[in-house]
């Protein structure tokens, strides 16, 4: 483990999953997040103009999401079961949660749709895909708090 006092958030504890002293996970997170919320948009859009296409598009953004937030899960589960200091703040646990949750719903939302995208989207692609958005704005505000509150992440740093 390489947190140093886990009390003492005056300076950065680097992340376990790191290339070069470069934390993955915030690195990761940017696609799965944008193709969530992208099947939000596109399952509004085919509910505006019942065109299959945009059925079509939120099944593949739910994989595309899927996909990176298992990746990026992974990385954070590292730093989560590392860092002590992720564990001991309110936002680290919702940020787990969270973002597990999210990964949940969306696996549902994916078996849903899996043989008929258009179908599924009434009523639960679109109410599934409306939690999640909200889920991830949750989570991401967290997450910005371990790193910029609490330093997680965060090389040769030191506070005030």
């Amino acid at each position: 483990m390489n947190d140093t006092k886990a009390s003492d958030h005056t300076s950065g504890v680097p992340s376990n999953a790191s290339i070069a002293g470069h934390p993955l996970h915030p690195l990761m997170v940017t696609f799965p997040i944008a193709f969530f919320v992208g099947a939000f948009l596109t399952d509004l859009s085919y509910c505006s103009t019942g065109d299959p296409f945009w059925a079509r598009a939120s099944f593949w953004l739910v994989v595309g999401g899927l996909v990176g937030g298992i990746l990026a899960a992974v990385l954070g589960l590292i730093d989560f079961l590392s860092i002590q200091r992720v564990r001991e703040h309110p936002a680290g646990w919702i940020h787990f949660i969270g973002n597990s949750t999210v990964l949940l719903l969306s696996m549902i939302s994916l078996i849903l749709r899996w043989g008929d995208p258009a179908a599924a989207i009434l009523p639960w692609g679109l109410t599934i895909s409306t939690v999640v958005s909200g889920i991830l704005v949750i989570t991401g505000w967290y997450g910005g708090e371990l790193a910029y509150r609490h330093m997680i992440g965060v090389v040769g740093h030191k506070g005030k």
